[in-house]
């Protein structure tokens, strides 16, 4: 298995402020996930990745993947209580 590097992972700041998450490998992904955790809930998918250099955005979140497929990261802009959680990254290869 490959390790995914990840920072920060989990969202508390101050509501207004803009965060992001980095997502780092070694490896390239042909296709990279964006899951969030609330407290005693399972990982809820936010966003599949899959073609180098692809940018998805949903309202206040963006999502970008590297154009080497080896990094990706999660942009929030203007942060609300509700953003608050763990933010978690997954990446898949397929031969």
């Amino acid at each position: 298995t490959q390790q995914l590097e990840q920072s920060p992972r989990f969202l508390s700041i101050q509501e207004g402020e803009n965060f992001t998450a980095y997502c780092n490998s070694s490896s390239v992904f042909t296709s990279l996930q964006w899951y969030r955790q609330d407290p005693g809930e399972g990982p809820v998918l936010l966003v599949t990745l899959v073609t180098r250099g692809e940018m998805k955005k949903q309202k206040r979140l963006t999502f970008q993947f590297g154009d080497a497929r080896k990094d990706s990261s999660l942009h929030i802009t203007a942060t609300q209580p509700g953003d608050t959680g763990l933010y978690l990254c997954a990446g898949a290869q397929c031969s």
